[in-house]
């Protein structure tokens, strides 16, 4: 029963010792590792919206405008909101936003990218994330779809089959890739309808 008695307390001497460490370290870690998060976070918007000095995340939507959220979703079940970001200059003043969005239309499966968009509705830039596209046709979004959205300002985008995009709000699809342009381009314009109907001014 002693012996018994004896290996308990020095389990729970163990246990607590390594409870205490975990707390210890915990502590000491969690600082750096936020920051490490928020300096990925900053690049990744960066990339999408070069002329803010800093961004802050948002709630996606506000209590006031929860209605628009809600419409706005019902109309385009296959896309959504999952993160958003305020874009602020040097003095704090907001530039725009950066979108982070899903798009389920995708002829792998979801496109997820980052969108940004200025306060007066131009698009600064996009980001893939993650995309289950085909190699060599649907995977040329990055090189053929993204660049061509970068500063160009419309309420709605198309894309044309066979090159020759002339209008501002017009671009070139993916050769041989319909299904992953049309998916790029309902996603892109469900984050200028989010823009526009849902941010709206004064939100935050």
């Amino acid at each position: 029963m002693r012996s018994i008695l004896k290996d308990a307390l020095i389990l729970f001497a163990i246990t607590a010792v390594a409870g205490i460490l975990l707390a210890v370290v915990n502590e000491v870690t969690k600082e750096p590792i936020a920051a490490q998060k928020q300096a990925a976070v900053e690049a990744a918007c960066k990339e999408v919206f070069p002329e803010a000095s800093s961004f802050e995340e948002r709630e996606i939507v506000s209590d006031v405008k929860a209605t628009a959220y809600s419409q706005l979703q019902q109309s385009s079940p296959k896309n959504s909101v999952d993160r958003i970001y305020e874009a602020k200059d040097a003095s704090g003043a907001c530039l725009g936003y950066v979108l982070n969005l899903t798009n389920k239309e995708g002829y792998g499966g979801n496109i997820r990218f980052s969108m940004g968009v200025t306060t007066d509705g131009t698009v600064t830039g996009l980001s893939i994330l993650e995309t289950g596209e085909t190699p060599g046709l649907g995977l040329q979004a990055e090189s053929v779809l993204v660049p061509q959205f970068a500063g160009r300002k419309a309420d709605r985008f198309t894309y044309v089959k066979g090159g020759g995009a002339s209008a501002e709000n017009e671009v070139d699809a993916i050769s041989s890739a319909t299904i992953t342009t049309r998916a790029f381009v309902n996603g892109v314009n469900f984050g200028l309808e989010f823009f526009r109907n849902v941010i709206g001014e004064g939100t935050f």
